[in-house]
C-alpha cells in the first residue's frame, strides 16, 4: 500500500518525540500499520536547532502553510499549544481535508464542537490520546474498550506535577515552595506553573473525559476546581496520622442521573491505589455497571510518552480504526446529557483544620455550630498544648484542631463556615479537604 504520508505542526519537546518513534521505528509500525508511515514535513521555529533526530533534506520547514496545502499530506499531527492559533490552524486543516491527531486539551476543552463538527463536514477524524493522562491509552479505554458499560465514576490524578510536589512534600518534610523550585529544575514544573498547580490542567482533562463517558458537554465554570498551591505540609502530615494520603483528585461521578465534578486536593485511604501513585505518574479509576473498577497507571506527561500517545493514533488512523469509530462517537452519546451537580450539593465527608486558642469550651462551641447545621464528627485530632507558665504572659497557646466529618453537603460546611468565622477563639487559616470514600 502507498505510504501514508504525515505533516507535523509543532516540532516542540513532543514532536521531537513523535519524530523519533517515526524515525527509529519505522519497519515496526509498517507492519502494525499495514502501511509505511511516512514523516513528510514537520513546522519548526528555528532551522538550526538540534532535536536529538536526524530527518531527511527538505522536511523541516517554517512555513505552515507547506504542511496545510501539501496535497499528499493526510494526517496532520498538531501539537502546537494554547488556543490561538492552534484553533485557527486546526481548522485550516480539517477544511483542507486532512485528520488531525493534537495533544492539545486546551483546545479541545474549550472548542470541541467547533472542531468535531468541522471534522464531520469534512469527512474528516480528530484523534486526541495524547491530550489525556499522556502514555496511558484512556482515551481508547472510556472510548472504545469499555463501550459495553455504563461508566458511574471517574477518579483520576491527572497532573503529574502536582503529584510530584505532594509526594516529596510528605517524604521530605519540606514546604510546597521548596519542592516547586526543585519540580522547577527538574523540568516537571513549566517557569509559570499555574494551570498545573492551580488544578486547571487536570479540570481540562477531566472535562474532555467527562464529555467521552456521559457526552455532557460541561465548562471550567461549570464545578469546584482548586489546586495545591495553598496547601501546608501540616495537612499532608495530620492525614498520614489519621491513615490518608493528599491527592489532587479529579472525580466525575454519576448520581441519580446527575455528575458530579470536582478537581481538588482529597485524602485517599492509603489501602487505595490511588493514594499510592506518587511521584510524576498519572492514574485514572473508572468504575463500570458490568466490569466493576478498573485502574490505568503510567507516566501522564514527557516527551516519549506522550509521543507513544500520539504515534498510537496516527496508527489508528493507517488502519482506518479512526474513521470507524470517530463518526459515531456523536451518535451513541446523543441523549445522554446529565446535569451537573450544584456546587452546594457535593457529597462527601470531610477534613477540617482550625487553629484555635487553647481554652476552655472553644472545641464545644466549634462542634455545637457544626452540630447545628446537621455536619456530625468521626474523629478529633489535637495535639497537646504548651503548658500556661511556657505561653507567653496574658497570651492563649494557638493549636490545630483537625476533625474528620461524616458525609455531608458542603453547601451546609459553607453555612457553618460562616458561623464559625464569628468564633474569636478562631484564628486564619480554616482548612477544609474532601475525603474520598
Amino acid at each position: 500500500m502507498s505510504p501514508l504520508e504525515i505533516g507535523i505542526i509543532g516540532m516542540g519537546n513532543v514532536g521531537s518525540g513523535v519524530a523519533k518513534i517515526l524515525t527509529n521505528q519505522a519497519d515496526m509500525l509498517t507492519r502494525r500499520a499495514g502501511r509505511p508511515i511516512h514523516l513528510r514535513k514537520a513546522t519548526v521555529r528555528d532551522l538550526s536547532r538540534d532535536r536529538g533526530v536526524t530527518l531527511p533534506d527538505g522536511v523541516l520547514t517554517m512555513d505552515v502553510n507547506e504542511v496545510i496545502d501539501d496535497p499528499e499530506i493526510s494526517v496532520v499531527v498538531q501539537l502546537i499549544g494554547g488556543i490561538e492559533p492552534a484553533r485557527e490552524i486546526m481548522l485550516h486543516c480539517l477544511n483542507a481535508g486532512k485528520n488531525v491527531v493534537t495533544a492539545n486539551k486546551a483546545l479541545l476543552c474549550e472548542h470541541s464542537d467547533e472542531i468535531f463538527a468541522a471534522a464531520r463536514e469534512n469527512n474528516c477524524c480528530v484523534a486526541y490520546e495524547a491530550a489525556v493522562a499522556g502514555g496511558i491509552p484512556i482515551i481508547d479505554v472510556v472510548g472504545e474498550s469499555l463501550a459495553s458499560n455504563q461508566l458511574l465514576s471517574i477518579e483520576a490524578i491527572l497532573n503529574g506535577t502536582s503529584n510530584f510536589i505532594l509526594t516529596e512534600m510528605f517524604n521530605r518534610d519540606a514546604s510546597y515552595d521548596e519542592i516547586l523550585h526543585e519540580a522547577q529544575q527538574l523540568g516537571y514544573a513549566e517557569a509559570d506553573p499555574t494551570f498545573d498547580i492551580d488544578g486547571t490542567d487536570a479540570a481540562q482533562k477531566l472535562v474532555l473525559l467527562t464529555h467521552l463517558a456521559w457526552g455532557t458537554r460541561v465548562s471550567l465554570e461549570d464545578f469546584p476546581r482548586r489546586g495545591i498551591d495553598t496547601l501546608e505540609l501540616a495537612d499532608l502530615k495530620y492525614a498520614g496520622e489519621l491513615g490518608y494520603k493528599v491527592k489532587l483528585l479529579a472525580t466525575s461521578r454519576l448520581t441519580d442521573d446527575r455528575l458530579e465534578m470536582h478537581v481538588q486536593p482529597t485524602l485517599i485511604k492509603t489501602d487505595r491505589p490511588l493514594a499510592n501513585i506518587d511521584g510524576a505518574f498519572n492514574a485514572v479509576s473508572l468504575m463500570g455497571d458490568a466490569v466493576g473498577r478498573t485502574w490505568y497507571c503510567g507516566p501522564g506527561a514527557g516527551q516519549m510518552p506522550t509521543a507513544s500517545a500520539v504515534v498510537s493514533d496516527i496508527v489508528d488512523m493507517a488502519l482506518g480504526r479512526t474513521a470507524l469509530t470517530f463518526p459515531h462517537l456523536e451518535i451513541w452519546r446523543a441523549g445522554s446529557e446529565h446535569e451537573v451537580v450544584p456546587r452546594e450539593e457535593i457529597t462527601s465527608r470531610f477534613y477540617l483544620r482550625f487553629q484555635v486558642e487553647d481554652r476552655p469550651h472553644v472545641f464545644a462551641d466549634i462542634a455545637d455550630i457544626l452540630g447545628q447545621h446537621d455536619i456530625s464528627l468521626a474523629s478529633i485530632i489535637q495535639h497537646e498544648s504548651p503548658e500556661l507558665d511556657e505561653a507567653k504572659e496574658g497570651e492563649c497557646s494557638i493549636v490545630p484542631l483537625v476533625v474528620m466529618t461524616h458525609r455531608t453537603q458542603l453547601g451546609k460546611l459553607l453555612a457553618a463556615d460562616k458561623a464559625l468565622s464569628e468564633l474569636d477563639a478562631l484564628r486564619e487559616p480554616r482548612i477544609r479537604l474532601l475525603v474520598a470514600d
